[in-house]
């Protein structure tokens, strides 16, 4: 079978389930394991993902006013490769290549008729079940069960020595800077099995706007910054319209040293397998007394 990814966490699903080797294309931002980076790249933003992050989304909402999608798939290059299954995504247009840009280049398509996969995770338990869809596509659907099955114990007991713990701070999760945003899906599911108790954003639902004052009146024990597609060190470079605030030394987290910094590129906006590792950084994050995972300065720092 000849796979094709068009989406990060995909990647990681279809390596962790036994397929690296019938990958033969990937999305640009498809990185791990660091040996996918040899196949070829099928996808690449129409915008300068380079800047800060106002820039960013700045010019993210040009595009959308006028396209409906701010990637572009090279349908000649996917032709030659001819696919037997495409695995993309239909949860966020601006994350990555949508179902509706593989539908498009695959209709240019004459040498095959691939299969598409499109993957929706807005919530922990659609993660497992695109894991499934994924290995039910692969024709291994025991793989995908016992997979799931793993990562669903390794967080359960993850969860399980959070919740003997007596503290339980309050935490505010910054899925972008400038403009501010909450971090949503999956994300508050996390917090509360790290044992935190979750300020902004809903299970199950995308990432909502927030304003300084909302941030400034709920004032959170914790503060967790995870932008989407930004590393520590991207994120390290883009701290200044936040900690610029008036007020921001005033906040509890920022007084008793509880901001982080974690890596969303590599983890928590990753709906994939390494959600389990994103889990281990909440519980280093919230409960270091408790937790030592080694995760600390390679997918979290503190911030000062």
């Amino acid at each position: 079978m000849r796979v094709v990814s068009l989406i990060a966490s995909a990647t990681e699903i279809v390596c962790a389930l036994g397929f690296e080797e019938q990958l033969v294309g990937r999305s640009h931002e498809c990185d791990f394991p660091p040996s996918v980076r040899r196949l070829p790249v099928l996808t690449a933003p129409k915008f300068d993902p380079d800047g800060s992050s106002y820039q960013v989304d700045q010019r993210v909402k040009a595009i959308l006013e006028r396209a409906v999608s701010v990637y572009r798939v090279d349908a000649e290059l996917l032709d030659r490769l001819r696919p037997d299954l495409i695995v993309t995504q239909s949860q966020c247009q601006v994350c990555a290549v949508s179902l509706r840009d593989v539908e498009q280049a695959v209709c240019q398509l004459i040498g095959s008729q691939p299969r598409i996969v499109s993957l929706e995770p807005n919530a922990l338990a659609d993660v497992w079940a695109d894991i499934k869809r994924v290995a039910q596509a692969l024709g291994v659907p025991d793989r995908g069960s016992a997979l799931v099955s793993r990562l669903v114990e390794r967080m359960d007991s993850l969860a399980a020595r959070a919740r003997a713990l007596e503290s339980r701070p309050t935490v505010a999760c910054i899925e972008w800077i400038d403009p501010l945003m909450a971090a949503g899906n999956w994300m508050p599911e996390l917090v509360e099995r790290a044992g935190g108790q979750n300020l902004f954003g809903r299970a199950g639902e995308h990432a909502p706007a927030m304003t300084w004052e909302e941030l400034s009146r709920r004032d959170p024990e914790a503060i967790v910054v995870l932008p989407c597609g930004f590393d520590l060190a991207r994120t390290r470079a883009q701290m200044g319209p936040l900690a610029g605030r008036p007020g921001w030394a005033r906040l509890r987290a920022v007084q008793s040293g509880r901001v982080a910094l974690a890596d969303g590129n590599q983890y928590f906006n990753r709906p994939g397998p390494r959600l389990v590792e994103s889990l281990e950084i909440l519980t280093e994050i919230l409960h270091p007394e408790a937790f030592a995972l080694a995760h600390h300065g390679r997918g979290w720092e503190r911030f000062a």
